[in-house]
């Protein structure tokens, strides 16, 4: 009998399977948290304002993870390092040719 997953199994397998995602994550994350830590130094500025510029500036740090993860994941694809990974997902099979 399976015994059952403890809670920090389920999360480490999920984290393991969604990487892209916890790490742009966490990376929004800190990116709120250290922006609103500037800003709050910031004393002529609204609060409403404060708030407005660390989203922007956590979706600017975001959005260049994103385009740094596509930049490796093009160059993977380009030299082949990565070509054997997918084969486990795509059966190749299914592309036989048919004369």
């Amino acid at each position: 009998m399976a015994e059952a997953k403890t809670t920090m199994e389920s999360l480490r397998e999920w984290v393991v399977e969604h990487k892209l995602r916890t790490v742009e994550g966490c990376l929004w994350l800190s990116g709120i948290a250290g922006s609103i830590a500037y800003n709050w130094s910031q004393p002529a500025m609204k609060t409403s304002v404060k708030i407005i510029h660390a989203r922007l500036h956590a979706q600017a740090l975001t959005l260049a993870a994103l385009a740094g993860a596509a930049a490796v994941e093009y160059y993977d694809h380009k030299t082949g390092s990565k070509a054997e990974g997918y084969t486990k997902y795509i059966p190749m099979e299914t592309f036989s040719n048919k004369d």
